[in-house]
Order: structure tokens, then sequence, then C-alpha cells
């Protein structure tokens, strides 16, 4: 019987064959026709994806992103699960208590956005602000650049004080402004990565709130590495991203809101441009809003929020003041190994200097370019030059979270060293 059902399988499949390909019994005008649709992809795969992912290890010493450890890379491996699960629910609520502690807030309205500090920087501005409104920008780096491009492109009336990189405005300076422009938002950098300075912010809080303004901070390169206190700073609106002293993968930005900020983005008259970054939204699917239901908005980075949770996981367990001690003390000997170098550092108070991100005035006679790439070729270590308006003035080493101890610093040295030895040197 297995034979003979095994005949009859042959016949079928002959005929099968026969019918469908084309042959001399075939009408031409069919044959065509049958050929498109046994062939219907013109492009074939790219070679390049037939070959197995390669990713080099490299030390990232640069601004960021930094390198991620073992425990962080395992959470953001674990089995995906649906973006809509309890599960996954209790994981955004323990992002958010993470965030709160991080950022020293009791703010309810604590969230990650998904995507990287940029998408943090242009929520906080599209639902703060509506077009006309006045917002006044501090710039002494790239990112004050970048959050006035942004107020300008979605209407608002854009101010700017501006400091050459490494500056810093005096809250003197800070009031006269916000009393001349009466602006409804006002944006400073803590941590100015491009030029490596942190930014004092005691005071300006207060300043904002006398004339009836949020106050904006950057803490991107400067969160888990330098002391911020969100609620005691009276800061309105704080936000970082995941992939510096966190040391998180790229994508996620935690961004908080005070009562006052909630006062003024949940009363517009106009909708915000983006719906993707709608607070109203947003504030609902991760459980902000007091509704009993979460309802789906978007997709959030599922991998993305493991690996965030636990890198907020490992911070609570160092604790924020033993992670901003040993921050400090790492840039410390860093500063040292490079005075010893005979390198300049590029700013020159100490207490204005970022510690998670070194800025070194580049040494006379020498071209950047040629130094970082001799460092990225020889070491496989990522250090950087500047960025914006600090191109052409510095060299970035950023010693952060799991990359931030002495060893590092040791590499980070012995790499500039070399560096300096056997790149070019001009007559100047």
């Amino acid at each position: 019987m297995k034979r003979a059902l095994f005949r009859r399988g042959a016949l079928l499949a002959q005929q099968v064959a026969s019918e469908s390909s084309p042959s001399a019994a075939t009408s031409p005008a069919l044959a065509p026709r049958i050929h498109r649709a046994m062939s219907s992809v013109s492009i074939p795969p790219p070679a390049c994806l037939l070959r197995p992912l390669e990713a080099p290890y490299r030390y990232m010493f640069g601004p960021g992103p930094s390198n991620v450890p073992p425990r962080i890379l395992a959470a953001g491996a674990k089995p995906i699960i649906g973006h809509m699960h309890a599960e996954m629910f209790e994981i955004m609520n323990d992002i958010k208590k993470g965030i709160q502690y991080a950022f020293q807030t009791e703010n309810n309205m604590t969230i990650a956005m998904s995507g990287s500090g940029h998408t943090a920087m242009e929520c906080a501005v599209f639902n703060t602000v509506e077009p006309g409104e006045s917002v006044l920008v501090a710039i002494n780096g790239i990112w004050g650049e970048r959050v006035a491009e942004i107020a300008q492109r979605m209407g608002a009336n854009v101010h700017t004080m501006v400091k050459a990189p490494g500056g810093y405005f005096t809250n003197q300076e800070i009031e006269q402004a916000l009393a001349k422009h009466k602006p409804v938002l006002f944006f400073l950098t803590h941590g100015e990565s491009s030029a490596g300075i942190a930014h004092p912010v005691d005071g300006i809080g207060d300043l904002c709130h006398q004339h009836d303004c949020l106050f904006l901070v950057d803490s991107v390169a400067s969160l888990g590495g330098a002391p911020l206190y969100m609620d005691k700073q009276n800061i309105d609106i704080l936000y970082t991203g995941s992939q510096k002293a966190l040391n998180a993968p790229p994508g996620t930005a935690p961004i908080s809101f005070s009562e006052r900020a909630c006062k003024k983005m949940f009363n517009r008259k106009t909708k915000p441009v983006s719906y993707l970054l709608d607070m109203t939204h947003l504030s609902n699917y991760w459980g902000c809003d007091g509704k009993p239901a979460r309802i789906y908005h978007h997709t959030g980075p599922v991998s993305g929020f493991f690996a965030l949770r636990e890198s907020l996981a490992i911070l609570a367990e160092t604790g924020l003041e033993n992670s901003w001690r040993h921050h400090k003390e790492v840039a410390e000997y860093l500063y040292k190994g490079l005075e010893d170098l005979g390198l300049k550092l590029f700013v020159p108070d100490k207490s204005l200097r970022l510690p998670s991100v070194t800025t070194i005035a580049i040494p006379s006679g020498y071209d950047w370019r040629e130094i970082v790439a001799y460092v990225m070729k020889h070491h496989q270590m990522e250090i950087t030059g500047g960025l914006g308006p600090s191109v052409g003035m510095v060299l970035r080493v950023g010693l952060m979270g799991y990359n931030c101890n002495k060893a590092n610093a040791d590499m980070a040295l012995a790499a500039l060293g070399d560096a300096l030895q056997h790149c070019r040197k001009s007559a100047a």
C-alpha cells in the first residue's frame, strides 16, 4: 500500500510540474507570465547580509556611548515580552522609581522616552512651549544650540545667551536675561560634554520661579557622574540619556516634569507638534495620569527598557553619592596624568570640570584628527575631538560608569602618550 501511495504521489508531482512549466504545448503568450510569477524578485539578497554579524570590541573612552557591562547586556538579551503585558508595566514602574532616585525627585510625571537624549530634549520643548511664546536658551556648547533650533522649528520666539565653549553664566546674568525676555522656559546644560563643563545650578531654579518661568536642564553627560538634585534645585524638567554613566545601550531617555511643568503642558491652547512625543499620551502609557488602564500609544523598546532597568538597579546598589565620589576621584587621577604628559586641561577651574568627560586643549603643533585616528588604530580606543563650537579646540576623554576606574585612566594616558610620540608635529 505504501508503494501505491508513493507512485500516486510521484505521478501527481509530474502532472503539476508539467502543467506549471512552459513547454512546447504551452501557449507562447502564457510563458512570459509564468516566468514572472516564478521569479518576481528582481533584487537579489545583499551579499553583506549573508555573512555573520561582526562588531569589534573597542574601549569606548569618548563622550559616549560607553562600554556596557555584561550584566546589562544580559538584561537586554532576555526574552521579548509584549509592550502592553502586565510584566512590562511592572518593569516600567521599576524604571520610574529608579529615575526618581537618580534625579532625586518625587515627581509623579517621570518616564523614559523611547529614543535617545534628543528625543527627551524635543519632548520637553514640544510639550511646554506653544508657537509664539518666548524661550531663553543658554548656549556654551552644542546642546544649547540644538535646543534653540528645536524651539525655533516649532515656532517659539527664541532668545539666546552665548558664551564660548567652557564658559558659564552667572546667576546675575541669567536673572537679567529672564527679566528682559520674560520666557516661559529657560534651558541650561548641566553637563556640557562638548566643552567638558559641569554648570553650576544652585539658585537658578529659584530665579526662574520668581519670573514665572520653567527651568529645563540637560543632564545627559552628567547624571550619575556629578551631583544634581532635581527637587532641591527647583528644576522643572530634567532629562538624561541611557548611554553615558548609566551604561545602558543608546536608545532610552529618562525625563521628569514638576507639577509646575505639568500645569503648563496640560493646559495648552494648541496640541504639541509631535504626536509621538505628546505627554498626554505618554503619561498614560507610563501609568502617570491616574487612569485605571494604560492605552496603546506606541511600541516601546522592550529590550532597551530591560537594559535601562538593570542600569538603574546598579546605580541604586552603588549609591548616588558613592557614584559621584568615584567619578570625581578617577577624574582627578586622570587630570594629574594628563598634566604629567605635558597636556593642558581645557577648563582651568577644577570646580567647573565635568567629571565624566574631560576636555584637553589640543597640544600645539598637532592635528587632533591624527591623534584620534592613531589611538583608534593602534589601541582600539575611542577618544574624540570637539563637537559643534568646540571642534578644533579640544580632545575629549570620557570615563563613565563601568569605564570609570584608574586602570582605564592609565590605558587612556598610555594611548595618548604613544600618539604624542608618533603623530606628526608641525614646526609651530
